[in-house]
């Protein structure tokens, strides 16, 4: 069967399984934009459904059910939404055409002369988003496609007038090898997603494939500090540009530093020419390295770099990235999506150094499959707090094996040093926080999946008295 095009569907009814997802949400306004009727369902309840719901007026079901798809032209669904989905399952009873998420947002992409896919284990959506703010203040009008939210552009998609699309392109699944990149921004490869991939050999090949997609006249940036990055670039025929640390990088940082809250400042150096000068407000190492590859890939388009620079100094990070969410009883509560080992150590590097009395992780693991294969770093990744709590295993699109459980993440902490306690719901979680919290302590949630909506019930709870008795 031919593979639907959304363009065959404008001003018809586009049913979207999974719209609350961060992806999904951003392509249904997207839609909504472009005059497409649309509906969705999602599993959970969530300001993103709400915000769909009662801002945009896109009728949203919570639940899968299969009247849901009843009247739906066209079906769009994401990786995560399995075959056996009562709504998948309906579609194709009444022969109802469908699209992946990454096919759909590939095809929105098709028509722009450049077409940047940002990708990259680690820090995607970071890098879109100051890339996007980048080249709004520069000028250069982008549509965008983000897989977070960006107060700058009102939410995480745009239409922008000119010929640039920028999108964040997601390895999981080769998702990414839907697009058709132009420029391709590769910021780092590692082991991940491991229900899917084989192994970082397999990654690092699926990453090679999507470098392949680019057209003679494309341009790959890359970050040359990674060893599996640098090596793609150097296979490549088509144009291939570095950023890092190193001095053998095409943009690199010059003159260095860090404040005492771990706010990045240096020039850009492009080959040796000074380019421009920069000041972080987004905390971390590793920021440096968004903002380089933002950066090199604003100079590609021909951006003016010194407005460039002074659009990446002026960036304030995207929601559920390092987020303060609000202060009670004195303590301030963040969040931030990381939610594998190598994420969770980076972000508690940079929350350590926040003023505080004491620093709690909050941890939900995410997927049981990441937790078995990545169980060995889960164990001291959050060595830098004082005390880390333990939520259940988020599941997402699987279930559960029954051989694997939070609890026994909690056990191979404590063997490892780390004072870590088994708070299982939201509710265990914050009764704990609330009867041992102290005011100036700092509360930092984390993970991919629903944990940001605990941040949100304790502001919505507001100063009280809290008890627990639950496992300790």
């Amino acid at each position: 069967m031919a593979v639907p095009h959304i363009r065959d569907y404008r001003g018809k009814r586009i049913h979207m399984i999974g719209i609350g997802g961060s992806s999904m949400s951003g392509l249904a306004q997207m839609l909504l934009e472009k005059g497409y009727r649309l509906s969705g369902s999602d599993n959970l309840e969530t300001y993103t459904t709400r915000h769909l719901r009662d801002d945009l007026h896109i009728p949203v079901a919570i639940g899968h059910c299969a009247q849901n798809v009843h009247g739906a032209d066209l079906v769009v669904y994401t990786v995560a939404i399995l075959p056996d989905n009562p709504e998948r399952v309906e579609a194709r009873r009444l022969g109802l055409p469908s699209l992946e998420r990454a096919t759909l947002l590939g095809q929105l992409m098709e028509g722009f002369p450049t077409a940047v896919g940002v990708c990259g284990a680690h820090g995607k959506t970071t890098t879109t988003a100051m890339l996007s703010q980048t080249l709004m203040q520069c000028g250069l009008d982008p549509s965008i496609h983000i897989g977070g939210t960006l107060d700058f552009i009102g939410g995480s998609t745009r239409i922008g007038k000119s010929g640039v699309f920028v999108a964040e392109a997601c390895e999981f699944n080769a998702s990414f090898l839907h697009l058709r990149p132009t420029v391709a921004v590769v910021l780092n490869i590692d082991a991940d997603h491991l229900d899917f991939y084989r192994d970082i050999d397999h990654i690092q090949e699926t990453f090679a494939q999507f470098l392949a997609l680019l057209p003679p006249h494309g341009v790959a940036i890359g970050n040359g500090d990674d060893a599996r990055v640098a090596a793609l670039l150097n296979g490549l025929s088509v144009r291939a540009v570095t950023f890092g640390l190193s001095e053998a990088c095409d943009y690199m940082p010059g003159r260095l530093r860090f404040d005492d809250l771990g706010h990045g400042s240096f020039d850009l150096l492009h080959r040796g020419e000074t380019l421009g000068s920069v000041q972080l407000k987004v905390p971390g190492r590793f920021q440096v390295h968004n903002a380089l590859a933002a950066l090199a890939c604003a100079h590609v388009l021909g951006a003016d770099m010194g407005e460039a620079c002074q659009a990446v100094s002026d960036f304030l990070g995207a929601h559920r990235r390092f987020e303060l969410t609000g202060v009670v009883e004195g303590v301030k509560l963040y969040h931030d999506y990381g939610h594998n080992p190598a994420e969770m150590r980076n972000i508690l590097a940079v929350a350590k150094l926040q003023p505080h009395n004491r620093l709690w992780a909050v941890m939900q693991p995410h997927t049981y499959s990441r937790v078995k294969r990545l169980f060995d770093d889960y164990l001291t990744c959050t060595r830098d707090a004082d005390i880390t709590l333990v939520t259940d295993i988020f599941a997402a699109r699987e279930k559960d094996p029954g051989d694997i459980h939070a609890s026994e993440v909690v056990d191979g902490m404590r063997q490892h040093g780390v004072n870590a306690v088994l708070t299982p719901t939201f509710d265990d979680t914050e009764a704990y926080l609330r009867a041992h919290w102290q005011p100036g302590d700092l509360v930092l949630t984390l993970g991919c999946g629903n944990i940001n909506q605990l941040n949100d019930q304790i502001l919505a709870h507001g100063p009280q008295d809290g008890s627990y008795n639950g496992q300790s």
